[in-house]
């Protein structure tokens, strides 16, 4: 880990949690989804960002986590990976924070289940601990189109 960066932080569930900011494209309001059939659980759907198919990760079912209150509609937290976009569904969008090696520690032991395969570090920030997502890990097997594949008309 570098001695200074950037992560963009969000809630889900109550936790906080946190991707570098480099791999960050946009934060976005929730858009409409299409559902795809026989997709994995956690794949909410592929939604049209300015004509780009871009598959939504419900980050609460990832996570193994209880699903969204109904009526609570998530944020979105796009990530570039390669040529793969893709977005997180998140409860709320936090801040940019910057941190150094000072408050980085591994993964606690206390951490359980898919999350302790998703989360690749933690920091101690003052009151409250944040929990560093492996996007890489996050969205394996999950992307459906690549970055360059466009919605565009069916032809008649």
């Amino acid at each position: 880990m570098p001695a200074a960066a950037n992560f963009i932080t969000f809630l889900v569930d109550g936790q906080l949690f946190g991707v570098p900011a480099t791999e960050v494209m946009e934060l976005a309001r929730f858009h409409e989804l299409t559902r795809v059939p026989l997709a994995p659980p956690a794949v909410a759907g592929l939604m049209n960002l300015r004509g780009q198919v871009v598959t939504a990760v419900e980050m609460r079912c990832r996570l193994g986590l209880p699903p969204r209150p109904e009526g609570q509609q998530p944020m979105s937290v796009v990530l570039r990976r390669e040529d793969v976009l893709v977005s997180l569904l998140v409860d709320q969008v936090g801040e940019v924070i910057e941190l150094d090696d000072s408050t980085y520690e591994p993964v606690p032991d206390t951490l359980r289940g898919i999350a302790r395969e998703l989360v690749r570090g933690v920091h101690k920030l003052p009151g409250k601990l944040l929990l560093l997502l492996d996007p890489g890990k996050v969205i394996a097997g999950l992307a459906v189109g690549s970055r360059r594949q466009t919605l565009s008309p069916t032809p008649l």
